[in-house]
């Protein structure tokens, strides 16, 4: 199982650089969350965890020790650049040659990133002496994207479909230098049922395979979402049952009454009442596209 850290920059009392209404914390977090989603919603054999979930505080050293005592196999760091510049840009620890497992790594990002960005100016392949590439245990990367300070680049990221081009770069990129194996189409990308590991929780799983706590309890018949054992093989997804109505390609619209996604995560009041593509269907949710996230179906009309 391949562990990959995300790690979206700055965040709560640090907003990182500002610009023509934006904070980079914001877009970090935009970003970093598309990117897990494209991630899990493509991919199997990995987990993800982020360094922040939301607008929260966490210092650099915070940082680089989750990832290092989680054991990751790659830390990628989300920013967003500033200075009056133009285009994107990353960076790898100064230290590390062109020829280290690292660089090599962050060549195959870099070269999907660009590839989505085709229309972006690119600043090449960078090193750098920073704490987060520095005091990583792992290979790391940290990518630099677009400069806030500057108009046009400000005027692309205030795009949800743009937001979206940066964030399959980084997804398609993350895949390949991973070697991460793509999921069925036969299946939706959702295996059907998923043996309980040592350590795993039933929210965490939930979270891996975009459903609730509640429907895994509900399809399960389990009583106590505490009592789940190593070896115990649950159902995670009922593909019998979903709700033919809804089709992939069928646009609808998140009700202005949403209040969470999936995951838990609030919706935000800009993302509702607009109308979205639905990417895929699953027994209690539907994935839709610019927001890339899972929400319920009571909550699209």
């Amino acid at each position: 199982m391949i562990k990959i850290f995300i790690d979206p920059g700055h965040g709560g009392d640090d907003s990182g650089a500002t610009g023509n209404g934006l904070k980079e914390k914001d877009l970090t977090l935009d970003i970093s969350k598309r990117i897990k989603n494209y991630l899990d919603d493509h991919y199997t054999g990995h987990r993800i965890k982020m360094s922040r979930t939301g607008d929260a505080t966490v210092s650099l050293s915070e940082r680089t020790n989750e990832a290092n005592n989680w054991g990751a196999d790659f830390f990628l760091s989300i920013h967003i650049n500033s200075g009056g510049g133009t285009g994107y840009e990353d960076y790898i620890y100064n230290q590390l040659d062109d020829s280290s497992e690292t660089a090599k790594l962050r060549d195959t990002i870099h070269s999907e990133i660009v590839k989505q960005l085709d229309d972006v100016m690119n600043r090449g392949k960078k090193k750098g002496n920073l704490h987060v590439l520095r005091e990583s245990k792992m290979s790391a990367m940290l990518s630099e994207n677009m400069f806030i300070d500057t108009k046009s680049d400000a005027d692309k990221l205030k795009s949800s479909s743009f937001l979206n081009k940066i964030a399959k770069g980084h997804m398609i990129g993350l895949a390949k230098a991973l070697d991460l194996k793509e999921k069925s189409q036969s299946d939706g990308g959702l295996k059907e049922t998923y043996i309980v590991k040592k350590g795993d929780s039933l929210s965490q799983i939930a979270r891996d395979h975009h459903t609730t706590v509640d429907t895994l309890m509900e399809i399960n018949n389990i009583s106590d979402p505490d009592f789940i054992k190593p070896g115990q093989e649950l159902k995670v997804t009922e593909p019998s049952s979903h709700d033919k109505s809804l089709k992939v390609g069928q646009t609808v619209t998140l009700k202005k009454s949403a209040d969470k996604f999936t995951t838990g995560e609030s919706i935000a009041d800009y993302a509702k009442g607009k109308t979205y593509e639905i990417l895929q269907v699953k027994l209690d949710r539907v994935l839709l596209d610019e927001i890339m996230s899972w929400v319920k179906k009571s909550d699209i009309q």
